[in-house]
C-alpha cells in the first residue's frame, strides 16, 4: 500500500476499527471493501467506506473495537524533586544528553528559542505530524508527513519556515509539554526543562474523524483524539529509538474516562507491552477529573436489589456519552426518569442490546447498549449515549441480579469534553484516573504544588476499577512556568504537566544508566521501581495511597538508593 493510497483512508469518508489480529485474522472477510492497515503485531486498524456503515452498525458494534477518544489533560520545580541537587554533585551533573523524550500531542512551535542548542540549531530529531499528507510519511506508516532534524534546521534559519516544515502546534499543549520536558534554560526567565540536553521525537495528532466526534457528542472545537492515531504514534516512537540507537522516554498529556479504567483497552494493553521493552521509559498523567463529580460508584445489596443513581445536566450539554461497567459475576439493568418525570421502565439485560429511547415531554433521544460480557474485559458495559439532552436532574435506578454485593462503576466524559455543570449528586472522587493512566506498567503521576505541597484539588484519584495502585508518584503541576505557545511564559496546571516532568527525569536515569553504562538493562519496570523507593513520603500519611501512591518524586533520593545498592 503506497502512502497516497494510505491517507485516502485517514480522511472522513472512512471509519476505523481496532481489531485484535491474533484473535481476529479474517474479519477483513467480512466487511468488503475493507482496508486493514498493520500497526504491530497485535493490533491492526480496519478502515471501511462511511457508506457501508449506517448508525445502527455503529451503536451494534463493541466498544473495544471502536476507537475512544481522548483529549488533554493539563491547564520552581526543579529543586522540588531534587534534580537541581543531583546536578550539583560532579559525578551526577545529568542533563538528559544521549536520550530522546517523545511528546505524543499537539505538535511543537519549533521556532521558540527553547527547542534550540545553544549553538542555534534544532533540538528537535524530528517531527511527524499526522495532518499533512504531501511530505514523506516515516517508515512503513503510510501516512502523515515526517521532518527531520534537518529540515527543521533549515526551516528556522529561512524567512519563511512553514515553508519548509509546515506543521505547527495551533494549542499550545504539546509545545508546553515538550519544554518542561526537555527545553533549553532561559536564565532570564527563570525556566529550564528537566533534560535540556535531550533530543524530542515530536508526533502532532491527526484530529478524530467526524464519525466519532458525533458518535461521542464531542463539541466543536474541543481537541479530540482517537485511539488508533495514538496508537500509531506510540509505533512511530519505538521505531525511532530503534533506528537512532537511543533510549526513548515517551510522554503524552492525554487521556479518556470512555474506557473500563483497568488498563484492558488496546491503547492501554500496547503501552504496557512496550514498557517492558529495554531502554524504552513510559510516563502516563492519571487526569483532573477527581473533584468534577463525573464518577460514581455502586454497591448494590443483594437483599435490596437496587440503588438510585441522580445525574444533573447543565444547559449546555446538549450530547453526551455515559458509560457503567458492572464487575461480574452481576448482572446489572436500568429504568430512567427524565427531569419532567417521565418514566422509562428497567430495560432487561440480555447477551445484547441495541435500544433507541424517545421522550414525550422532552426531545431528548438515548441509545443504550447492553453488553452483557464485554470483550475486553468480562464485565457488563452499559454505554448511554443522551442527544438533544433536556437540562436538570435525571434519576436512574440501577438493579443488579445474583446473590452476591454487586459494584458498578459509572463515568462522564473528561475535560472540556462537557461543561462542569454535568455531574453527579452523589460523586466518588476515586477511581477517576484516566486510560492510559491506568494501564499496569507505565508510570502514572498525578500534580501536586509544590509551593506548600498540596494535591492539586482535581487531581484523579485511585486506585484503577481491578483496585492497582495508580497514580504510583506525584510531581510537581501545579503553576508550572513554562513556555507559551507565543513565546513568553505562563503558570500551567495539570497531571499532563507533572508527566512532561516526570518523562525528563526519566531521561535523567536513562542517561545514568543506558548511556554512560551504569544500569544498561533499564526500563519502565526497573525506573519506576527505583523512582518509588526514592518518593519522600509523609509520616501522617499510609502508603501507598489513592492520592499520593508512593509518594512525591525525589531524583536525589532515587540516587541514594541506588548508591546504597550499587
Amino acid at each position: 500500500m503506497t502512502g497516497g493510497e494510505m491517507s485516502r483512508y485517514m480522511g472522513e469518508d472512512y471509519v476505523d476499527f481496532i481489531i485484535d489480529t491474533r484473535t481476529n485474522l479474517n474479519i477483513s472477510e467480512l466487511f468488503p471493501n475493507a482496508v486493514v492497515h498493520k500497526i504491530n503485531n497485535t493490533y491492526s486498524i480496519l478502515h471501511l467506506p462511511v457508506s457501508q456503515f449506517d448508525d445502527r452498525l455503529m451503536r451494534g458494534a463493541r466498544l473495544l473495537l471502536l476507537p475512544t477518544v481522548f483529549g488533554l489533560t493539563s491547564e520552581a520545580a526543579l529543586d522540588a524533586s531534587g534534580v537541581d541537587r543531583i546536578r550539583s554533585l560532579p559525578d551526577f551533573n545529568l542533563r538528559g544528553g544521549g536520550t530522546l523524550i517523545a511528546i505524543i500531542d499537539t505538535g511543537i512551535n519549533y521556532a521558540l528559542p527553547v527547542f534550540k542548542k545553544p549553538d542555534g540549531t534544532t533540538k528537535i530529531h524530528s517531527i511527524w505530524d499526522q495532518n499533512i499528507q504531501s511530505g514523506t510519511a516515516p517508515f512503513e506508516l503510510n501516512f502523515g508527513s515526517e521532518y527531520s532534524m534537518n529540515q527543521i534546521n533549515q526551516a528556522i534559519s529561512s524567512q519563511n519556515s512553514l515553508d519548509v516544515v509546515p506543521s505547527m502546534d495551533e494549542n499550545g499543549h504539546g509545545t508546553m509539554l515538550a519544554a518542561v520536558a526537555a527545553g533549553t534554560q532561559d536564565s532570564s526567565a527563570g525556566f529550564s526543562g528537566v533534560a535540556p540536553d535531550a533530543e524530542l521525537v515530536i508526533v502532532k495528532l491527526a484530529q478524530a474523524k467526524r464519525y466519532l466526534r458525533d458518535f461521542y457528542s464531542i463539541p466543536e472545537g474541543v481537541v479530540c483524539y482517537q485511539e488508533n492515531h495514538i496508537m500509531w504514534g506510540v509505533q512511530y516512537c519505538l521505531l525511532v529509538s530503534r533506528q537512532m540507537n537511543k533510549p526513548i522516554i515517551i510522554c503524552m498529556g492525554l487521556g479518556t474516562s470512555q474506557s473500563s479504567h483497568d488498563g484492558t483497552a488496546p491503547l492501554s494493553i500496547m503501552l504496557s507491552d512496550y514498557a517492558d521493552y529495554p531502554h524504552i521509559g513510559i510516563v502516563m498523567p492519571a487526569g483532573n477529573e477527581g473533584n468534577l463529580g463525573r464518577h460514581f460508584f455502586g454497591r448494590i445489596d443483594p437483599a435490596i436489589g437496587k440503588i438510585v443513581m441522580e445525574l444533573d445536566v447543565g444547559e449546555s450539554d446538549k450530547g453526551f456519552s455515559m458509560c457503567l461497567w458492572g464487575s461480574a459475576p452481576g448482572i446489572y439493568s436500568i429504568d430512567i426518569i427524565s427531569p419532567s418525570g417521565e418514566y422509562i421502565p428497567r430495560i432487561p439485560a440480555s447477551l445484547q442490546v441495541s435500544r433507541r429511547i424517545t421522550f414525550i415531554f422532552e426531545e431528548t433521544i438515548i441509545y443504550i447498549e447492553y453488553q452483557t460480557v464485554e470483550l475486553g474485559t468480562g464485565d457488563q458495559l452499559i454505554m448511554l449515549n443522551f442527544k438533544n439532552t433536556a437540562a436538570g436532574t435525571w434519576r436512574f435506578t440501577v438493579y443488579a441480579q445474583g446473590d452476591l454485593v454487586g459494584e458498578f462503576h459509572v463515568w462522564l466524559p473528561m475535560g472540556d469534553f462537557i461543561t462542569r455543570e454535568t455531574h453527579f449528586l452523589q460523586p466518588d472522587i476515586y477511581t477517576t484516573v484516566l486510560t492510559p493512566g491506568n494501564a499496569y506498567v507505565p508510570i502514572t503521576v498525578t500534580a501536586y504544588n509544590p509551593i506548600g505541597g498540596a494535591l492539586y484539588v482535581n487531581a484523579s484519584r485511585g486506585y484503577t476499577r481491578s483496585n492497582v495502585v495508580q497514580p504510583e508518584l506525584a510531581a510537581p503541576g501545579v503553576n508550572y512556568i513554562a513556555p507559551a505557545l507565543n513565546g513568553g511564559y505562563t503558570n500551567y496546571t495539570g497531571s499532563g504537566v507533572a508527566s512532561a516532568h516526570t518523562a525528563g527525569i526519566v531521561a535523567l536515569l536513562m542517561e545514568w544508566g543506558v548511556v554512560r553504562g551504569n544500569q544498561t538493562s533499564f526500563d519502565t519496570v526497573e525506573i519506576k521501581k527505583y523512582l518509588i523507593r526514592g518518593a519522600e513520603r509523609s509520616e501522617n500519611l499510609t502508603y501507598p495511597n489513592r492520592e499520593w501512591g508512593y509518594g512525591v518524586l525525589n531524583l536525589f533520593n532515587t540516587f541514594d538508593v541506588l548508591r546504597q545498592n550499587a
